[in-house]
């Protein structure tokens, strides 16, 4: 008998969000720290539709439910954690899935985080004013 996983995982990372990513068959239904995935990005648009991007260049979104841990981090910053654990989970469940995710730009970790700060300095870079006298 082939036995046939049922649930692919996959972890996203953006900024400081780390985003634990679990697709499911289902009816495309988002779950994000237990919460519905509307209601957990405060209705933003623009975070909802990062989420869905890998499953819509698929054409998977009315097949697969999404159930998401997600820690650290501000809303975007999850969103974008999310994008990247969904398109890993798809790779995962069917290796040709890879190529077009890839051509998407989906499969790119964005590395930028903020930098910290420096002693004497006001911010990362931010130096106080010089006075001559």
């Amino acid at each position: 008998m082939i036995y046939e996983k049922t649930s692919f995982l996959g972890t996203g990372r953006r900024k400081r969000a780390i985003a634990q990513v679990e697709l499911i068959p289902g009816t495309g239904k988002i779950t994000v720290n237990g919460k519905e995935g509307i209601v957990y990005m405060q209705f933003n648009p623009t975070a909802i539709f990062a989420i869905q991007g890998p499953l819509d260049t698929l054409g998977l979104e009315d097949s697969y439910d999404t159930i998401v841990k997600a820690k650290g981090g501000g809303l975007m910053g999850q969103a974008g954690a999310i994008k990247l654990g969904v398109a890993r989970a798809l790779c995962k469940m069917d290796s040709t899935n890879h190529s077009i995710l890839k051509s998407a730009r989906y499969l790119t970790r964005n590395s930028l985080i903020k930098e910290r700060k420096k002693y004497g300095l006001k911010k990362a870079r931010k130096a106080p004013q010089f006075s001559k006298r």
